[in-house]
């Protein structure tokens, strides 16, 4: 069951999304019709979770357009791969490019939205997920950078709370940058934020956790979505 407290809609007689939870939650939100590249890692679940009917269209920075869901079983194609090099469908209509075709279209504005995961998210929305800036991390932001100031709009899929229980979701990022001021929305496990760019984030639902706890346990400004 669900509440609206202080105009957010709290889901607190449950625990924290799983992580297929997390990929629904935003899948729900794509608009319809839209172009979308799916990061490496969680973001690439998302695609299981859109409906055929939304006509969404998938790109995959490795040069295709009209990805479908995860393939499994006799689907599977060592051929027809995404980004991040796990077995992909295809659905009618799909096209095949060059590399530099593929990342012409994330440079020049032509994808509406991204999904990324992140390492942390400012309050202004700068995005840190190529580097935990350890000694021994290997770089590797590849496409990532190209996305964040490429697309329309910049959805983070993450757990909102690092293992040690310090929050992603930070007035300043630590991690070396991606990009500046890039993310729209960040989706967790514990809670749906809205990034503004001005000094607050906008909370729009909570899941296994009250608006007012979340405020204790996150060190940014929050405010609800809907007053």
């Amino acid at each position: 069951m669900s509440v609206v407290s202080a105009g957010v809609v709290e889901h607190t007689d449950r625990g924290p999304l799983g992580r297929d939870e997390m990929a629904r939650v935003l899948a729900g939100d794509i608009p319809r019709g839209a172009y979308v590249n799916l990061g490496i890692g969680q973001p690439t679940t998302v695609g299981d979770h859109l409906p055929p009917e939304s006509g969404v269209i998938l790109h995959t920075e490795n040069g295709m357009l009209g990805m479908g869901p995860a393939a499994t079983g006799d689907a599977i194609d060592p051929d027809l791969i995404n980004a991040g090099k796990f077995p992909v469908t295809e659905l009618p209509g799909a096209s095949y490019f060059h590399h530099a075709d593929s990342f012409a279209m994330m440079r020049g504005g032509h994808l509406d939205l991204c999904v990324l995961g992140a390492y942390q998210v400012s309050v202004s929305g700068d995005l840190a997920n190529w580097h935990t800036g350890e000694p021994d991390a290997i770089p590797a932001v590849g496409g990532a950078m190209d996305l964040a100031v490429g697309a329309k709009q910049v959805f983070v899929l993450m757990s909102l709370f690092t293992r040690t229980g310090e929050p992603k979701l930070v007035r300043e990022c630590t991690y070396p940058l991606t990009a500046l001021r890039c993310v729209d929305r960040v989706y967790t496990d514990v809670a749906t934020f809205e990034i503004t760019g001005g000094d607050q984030v906008l909370v729009r639902e909570t899941w296994g956790m009250s608006f007012h706890e979340l405020r204790s346990r996150v060190d940014v400004p929050l405010t609800a979505a809907t007053p």
